[in-house]
């Protein structure tokens, strides 16, 4: 894979909004330069892409990637390539051709440790994950997480594990899905979150309230689900919530600050962090995928 080409300049089409969309690797320090270079621009996580505003964005982002290109060392392929033929790595997830090219079953701990590696990019069309020789060294200081959350997440491994948890039935899995349709969620009285803005909540994550309830909790036996509760469950009333949708969480912007966790513990709930988003999202684009899926299918069956 040419580093130049994974550089994409792509002008806006809004006239009201006058500007252009970058698209670039995902690198720590390549993002941060982005940053202080472009200090308006803005992450689109629907697209997926930088917008950056103004008449002469394009221009500003031709002269910026010009630069980036020209610092990259021009050698850094070969001596990966070098690197590999020296100590070479050796997996049925892994394959060698103008680039090192990674396929495995579905994991988050996969997604996380290939995006924390400079230059290495999603493949959507082949649907894997290719990094560049320039990258060698940070794939294989990580390529034992790869590989072990791969081979966890085999179709036969997760079977078996499926299995043995039906062979250990437990009471508390069907107590919580029990709660979960109830849609309700304890939160101090005096301290309310507000309505209609995702939040992240201790037992249900990234939430939209919808609905808050003025009578104190009366169940002390609550606090076995949401431990928040247990030093003052009089404090605490109903609230009602549902899932955002995934363009309410592209719109909420990130907490900047990190709150006290001792709050967090007592309170409940607290603005989203941009990981907290990120997770939701990723969860509603997993599930929109499948209900297409089954929609194709059912429409494939009927066709027939």
């Amino acid at each position: 894979m040419e580093i130049a080409s994974a550089f994409r300049i792509i002008a806006s089409d809004d006239d009201e909004k006058p500007g252009a969309h970058a698209v670039f690797p995902y690198d720590r320090d390549l993002v941060r330069r982005f940053r202080e270079a472009f200090p308006r621009a803005r992450w689109r996580g629907a697209e997926e892409r930088w917008f950056v505003p103004g008449t002469t964005a394009v221009q500003r982002l031709d002269t910026w990637m010009a630069q980036e290109l020209q610092a990259l060392d021009r050698h850094a392929d070969e001596k990966g390539r070098d690197a590999y033929a020296f100590e070479p790595l050796e997996s049925p997830y892994l394959t060698i051709a103008d680039d090192l090219r990674v396929r495995t079953p579905y994991s988050r701990t996969i997604v996380e440790a290939l995006r924390s590696i400079p230059w290495a990019s999603w493949d959507p069309e082949e649907r894997i994950w290719r990094v560049p020789f320039r990258s060698y060294e940070e794939l294989k200081s990580r390529w034992h997480e790869i590989e072990e959350a791969a081979r966890r997440n085999e179709p036969a491994a997760r079977q078996k594990r499926r299995e043995e948890q039906r062979a250990q039935p437990s009471e508390e899995p069907n107590r919580v899905q029990a709660e979960r349709r109830r849609r309700r969620y304890p939160v101090p009285g005096d301290d309310l979150p507000p309505i209609g803005f995702p939040l992240t909540t201790n037992r249900w994550g990234v939430v939209v309230f919808e609905d808050i309830e003025s009578d104190p909790i009366q169940d002390p036996g609550m606090a076995d689900l949401y431990p928040h509760v247990l030093s003052d469950p009089a404090r605490y009333v109903w609230a009602r919530w549902r899932i955002p949708t995934l363009q309410e969480v592209y719109r909420t912007r990130p907490s900047r600050t990190d709150e006290d966790s001792e709050l967090r513990s007592v309170r409940g709930w607290w603005w989203s962090s941009r990981e907290e988003l990120r997770e939701r999202a990723r969860k509603l684009r997993e599930v929109e995928r499948m209900q297409r899926a089954r929609t194709e299918a059912r429409k494939a069956a009927a066709d027939a």
